[in-house]
């Protein structure tokens, strides 16, 4: 009874979500999916300075960004990614790479029309024009290089500068109750102790990072082995040669 009812949920998860959305994810029993967002009509996006074409809903009620072809979406503590914006949520076992370069003022930047002090005359996208725009913008760096994300006389960040700003957001993430939480959960789940790191161990008797090949034929140990036995071969010829004389 217990495996025809945890057939019949895992069939349920598979029928529910597109295989697209699936593809890359890590679907772990245990974790909810997150509620689905309803929308009157399409949602019409912006994209964020200072990011690698990073869109976001801003009329949404929650964080919903598109990236490289996909919708994401945090949600207690996890990440949540379709091919979507409305439905096939699927687990996302990361944070995913475009996050810590978003502006975790971007709402406020947005509401003021203003980008750290330089007017931002932010352009509203459809979604039907962003499905079929957004990679060759993404190729051209149009946003960046053409429009300059629409913010009046802005220089953008350095690589350096990014790199820095990029690991500050990592670590004040990092210390988010719900991300905390989340992670907590995850290594229940999987039986690692808290805090518990595993690497891989190396066979005994081999040096770690020592490299081991089979030996080719024809090796001089082999050699010495054949020769050998050819002469106690031989040895035993002569004495039973002589026996017989």
């Amino acid at each position: 009874m217990k495996k025809l009812l945890l057939g019949t949920i895992l069939w349920a998860l598979v029928i529910s979500v597109p295989l697209p959305a699936m593809a890359g994810v890590d679907v772990s029993i245990g974790i909810s999916l997150p509620p689905p967002i309803v929308f009157e009509a399409p949602p019409n996006v912006i994209v964020l300075p200072d990011t690698n074409d990073v869109y976001v809903d801003p009329n949404a009620g929650v964080d919903l960004f598109f990236w490289n072809g996909w919708w994401w979406r945090p949600w207690q503590g996890g990440w949540y990614r379709s091919r979507y914006y409305n439905r096939g949520w699927g687990y996302y076992n990361r944070v995913p790479y475009f996050y810590y370069d978003v502006d975790p003022r971007w709402r406020e930047y947005y509401r003021d029309r203003d980008w750290q002090g330089h007017p931002w005359n932010y352009q509203r996208i459809p979604d039907r024009e962003l499905q079929h725009n957004w990679r060759g913008w993404h190729n051209n760096r149009y946003w960046e290089r053409q429009k300059a994300w629409g913010v009046q006389n802005y220089h953008p960040r350095t690589i350096q500068q990014r790199q820095g700003i990029r690991y500050q957001r990592q670590q004040q993430y990092q210390r988010q109750p719900e991300v905390i939480r989340h992670q907590q959960q995850i290594r229940q789940q999987q039986g690692h102790p808290q805090g518990r790191r595993y690497q891989h161990q190396p066979q005994q008797g081999h040096p770690q990072g020592q490299r081991y090949q089979r030996q080719p034929q024809g090796h001089p140990q082999g050699r010495g082995q054949g020769q050998q036995k050819r002469q106690n071969k031989s040895q035993d010829k002569s004495r039973g040669q002589s026996q017989g004389r």
